[in-house]
């Protein structure tokens, strides 16, 4: 396949199914157009889409969209007002739900919940224009589970500011903050498998972040991780399981694909995690534009100690 061919696939493939999407989604009682709803759809196609896609494989991608529940969402951060009224009346009881799980108690439920009314409506503006998160949602997975998701990113982002207060106080009362800080250490990183590795957790949705970050970097248990997200703690457990699974497979296909051998990209995933340093917050912060978790370089240390007890990123136990 040309380059020429790879680049139009996603807009020819929008262009052919066009009229039926538009139809399907529902879209002219939402007040979008078919040009304006083409172009979300080629957004999204470029962004989750591989190169080497062809026309077929573009329109079986769009085809498998929530496309009632994109129209929607982007609909709702256009502005239109018919959008968001049917928007607060199919899903303002169930984020209120969602919240009292998380929150456990009503007053906190309903600010957690108020806040992201704030920010699914756009009140906030940036350069003239609102900010709004429900332009963030790719129709992927059910708008429900998306919201539940950014719900919980922000009940975690409400934890890590309540963590940080608390752990300046307690430094000003012991004088930490007055210690001269530790040198850095001397890392001889592996680019290669820094390369495959930041591409992968690049790949991941915004749920299997969360679930990431909230268990990897914020410490948190199964149970919290499975109340914020309204599963069970099984499914968590399974779901990071899987994730780890899925993310070596990813790396190692990352390294062969950079001209690593089979074994030689094992024995890249072998390395000492002392000498690798990953900004893995960048990559685990969901799509939105907020700051989720610690502004500081993590080191993957940080996930292995959690993940199991070898040395070594790679290993299969």
């Amino acid at each position: 396949m040309t380059i020429a061919n790879q680049v139009s696939a996603v807009p020819s493939a929008v262009a052919a199914l066009r009229a039926e999407l538009h139809a399907k989604a529902d879209c002219q009682k939402l007040g979008l157009t078919q040009e304006s709803f083409a172009l979300i759809l080629c957004e999204i196609g470029e962004k989750f889409l591989p190169a080497s896609a062809n026309e077929t494989e573009a329109r079986a991608f769009f085809l498998t969209l929530r496309l009632e529940e994109l129209a929607l969402a982007r609909a709702c951060a256009a502005g239109h007002e018919f959008a968001w009224e049917l928007f607060l009346t199919r899903y303002r009881e169930k984020l209120y739900q969602s919240a009292l799980r998380i929150a456990r108690e009503d007053s906190a439920a309903r600010e957690l919940a108020d806040t992201l009314y704030a920010d699914l409506y756009g009140t906030t503006t940036r350069d003239g224009k609102r900010l709004c998160k429900l332009s963030s949602y790719t129709g992927r997975g059910s708008l429900e589970g998306w919201l539940r998701t950014v719900l919980a990113q922000e009940y975690v982002n409400r934890y890590r500011r309540q963590k940080r207060l608390v752990s300046l106080d307690e430094e000003n009362e012991d004088g930490v903050q007055f210690q001269a800080p530790d040198p850095a250490p001397v890392a001889s990183p592996d680019s290669q498998l820094e390369s495959a590795t930041d591409e992968a957790l690049a790949a991941l949705s915004s749920e299997d972040r969360l679930v990431l970050a909230a268990y990897f970097l914020d410490g948190r248990t199964l149970a919290d991780i499975a109340r914020m997200l309204g599963v069970h703690e099984s499914t968590i457990s399974r779901k990071l399981d899987k994730l780890a699974k899925s993310l070596r497979k990813q790396i190692l296909a990352g390294l062969t694909r950079r001209g690593l051998s089979r074994r030689q990209a094992e024995e890249a995933l072998d390395v000492d995690v002392r000498d690798l340093r990953l900004d893995i917050r960048r990559r685990l912060a969901q799509e939105s534009p907020d700051r989720a978790f610690s502004e500081k370089t993590v080191e993957v240390k940080t996930v292995e100690a959690r993940a199991r007890p070898g040395p070594g990123i790679g290993s299969n136990s």
